[in-house]
């Protein structure tokens, strides 16, 4: 069987699904909440989909100027994700989950893509993706606008089809929702509602 007729890997990417960018948080997304238990929901009635579930978490350290007690919201972000906090680790909604891969960005600097992420072993998304012979995924989590955006432009430079459940995601803005995902389509990602799959 050639590659053109071999049925896709495909892996379940959940992006920075943490309390932080939820309602309550540091850096709290409307909606926040209600994806992390439709995410939850969604992996655990869909695990047989997918050869691999990957969870990104931001993860920061000391991320130097993209901290700043005057934030501009582009650049510069309220403090966020602390390591050794509450608010860093997976939401609790996740806490079945049981991820294959967890991968975490961020320690000393700005990042935003999970594919700028490492297992505890240093090893980067791409490498796991791939070892794992995945050729597809399908990217959810917080938020459309900026990480999941991010995460979804990576894994298509690194010749991966994506898909993003439009359901199981959120923005920022509505504005900034309607430009990541313009912006992802552009790129060649495929929207998608994940209940008609």
């Amino acid at each position: 069987m050639d590659d053109t007729t071999r049925p896709p890997t495909r892996a379940l990417i959940v992006v920075d699904v943490q309390p932080t960018f939820c309602e309550g948080g540091a850096l709290a997304v409307d909606g926040g909440n209600a994806v992390a238990h439709a995410v939850a929901d969604y992996a655990a009635a869909h695990r047989g989909r997918y050869a691999l579930v990957a969870t990104t978490q931001d993860w920061h350290v000391d991320p130097g100027t993209h901290f700043s007690d005057t934030p501009d919201y582009v650049d510069t972000w309220p403090p966020h994700a602390v390591v050794g906090t509450p608010e860093a680790e997976l939401h609790p909604a996740l806490a079945d989950l049981r991820p294959d891969v967890s991968v975490r960005k961020g320690e000393y600097a700005a990042a935003y893509s999970g594919f700028e992420g490492v297992d505890a072993d240093g090893r980067p998304l791409a490498d796991l993706l791939r070892d794992a012979g995945v050729t597809d995924v399908d990217v959810v989590g917080i938020a459309e606008s900026h990480c999941v955006r991010a995460t979804t432009l990576d894994a298509l430079t690194a010749g991966l089809r994506a898909r993003v459940l439009t359901d199981l995601t959120v923005p920022v803005t509505p504005e900034q929702g309607a430009a990541a995902r313009e912006a992802m389509a552009a790129a060649g990602a495929e929207l998608v509602d994940s209940r008609t799959l």
